[in-house]
């Protein structure tokens, strides 16, 4: 049952997770939620969809999917990488959180005059460490993860909400790279859970009937075909996303009491697991999974540990744009018409034309730009 709502935890997880790194200083930016609002429809929607199409049709996740769709395109390796990157980007980002986890939980503590004597890095070090055994229990800790958060916020929201001024201000390349940011990242496009998530249902399904019995598969493999459609699964997460986004706009400037931030950060340890549990999964293809254990500890762990948060952030806008730009170019340029057409089942032609186009040429110019933004604004 955990297994088959994975992506939609998933979708609920990640804007609370990120929001606070990626929405502007002023919260109340009308045009830059406009720009996000743009971007989820122009860049997520079309990136998500690409997601689950290429689940479907490789049957396999995301690191071994990418191995098989490549030979069936006659594509280069290199489009192979969006596998890796998209296991290198969910350790960044349970790098992110655990950091801010540690300043959180150590905050709180302070407040309530029990902070241990012990360095920032050292506590960060230490629940990477926990967050990456607690990965060995696979998706549970998402349903644990999310009820705490949700306590600590509502704990938070009991005190009252921050009023928020909205204003109209200028628009710029700056907010645009922001607003695409956030549309990505936070609702993990590009990242390769979603398409995890599937193959984990997959798998489920897989292992539920009996496999040496082939005539008792076909039937249910062909009705399963006939009744799937790929609106069916990227609508409700999209649409989730959308919402908890918006929720978590007003609530960003909410104080949440000491209980209330032990409780939140301790949630997001609990997510920050499944991160890690994901990405292991994707090096154990190639490695093993004792070996791609100590990988992602020893990585995460460098990552928690020597690199600042704003640095981090830095590194995370780029990769995930990068591994974003591979999977919509794989998907738009070099995967056959038939098989991605097959794979979507949309209700007319008309919608697949328009997911094609979106993915061909909206999601990498939107995505050139964000980053010519983002460039613009470091050097400023």
């Amino acid at each position: 049952m955990m297994i088959r709502y994975a992506s939609y935890f998933i979708a609920a997880l990640l804007p609370l997770l990120l929001f606070r790194w990626f929405a502007p200083a002023s919260i109340g930016e009308i045009d830059f939620w406009l720009l996000w609002l743009l971007a989820m429809v122009l860049v997520s929607l079309p990136v998500i969809y690409a997601e689950i199409a290429l689940a479907y049709r490789s049957v396999e996740a995301p690191l071994a999917g990418m191995q098989k769709l490549t030979r069936e395109a006659d594509a280069s390796p290199i489009w192979r990488s969006f596998g890796w990157l998209a296991a290198l980007v969910s350790i960044i980002i349970a790098a992110l959180v655990v950091s801010g986890a540690s300043s959180g939980i150590l905050g709180a503590l302070t407040e309530l005059n029990s902070a241990p004597d012990v360095p920032s890095f050292a506590v960060a070090a230490g629940l990477m460490v926990i967050a990456l055994l607690l990965s060995l229990v696979g998706v549970a800790p998402l349903a644990i993860g999310l009820g705490l958060m949700v306590v600590g916020l509502v704990l938070g929201v009991a005190n009252g909400l921050p009023s928020i001024d909205f204003a109209m201000t200028d628009i710029s390349l700056n907010e645009w790279a922001r607003a695409v940011a956030l549309a990505l990242v936070s609702v993990g496009a590009g990242t390769g859970l979603y398409w995890f998530g599937q193959n984990l249902i997959t798998k489920q399904t897989a292992t539920a009937v009996d496999t040496d019995n082939y005539n008792a598969q076909t039937p249910a493999r062909s009705r399963v075909t006939a009744e799937y459609r790929a609106t069916k699964l990227v609508l409700p997460i999209w649409i989730l996303q959308l919402i908890v986004g918006v929720v978590a706009l007003l609530i960003s400037g909410v104080s949440l009491p000491p209980i209330g931030q032990l409780l939140y950060w301790v949630g997001v340890l609990f997510v920050a697991s499944y991160l890690l549990h994901y990405s292991t999964q994707q090096l154990a293809h190639k490695f093993g999974l004792l070996v791609s254990l100590g990988l992602t500890l020893v990585l995460a762990l460098v990552l928690v540990i020597s690199i600042p948060t704003t640095w981090l952030v830095g590194i995370l806008v780029i990769i995930s744009s990068v591994a974003v730009l591979l999977l919509s170019i794989f998907a738009g340029w070099q995967m056959k018409i038939s098989h991605l057409r097959k794979s979507l089942n949309f209700g007319n032609e008309a919608l697949y034309n328009l997911w094609r186009i979106a993915i061909r040429l909206v999601v990498p110019v939107a995505l050139l730009l964000a980053l010519i933004g983002w460039v613009m604004q470091w050097i400023s």
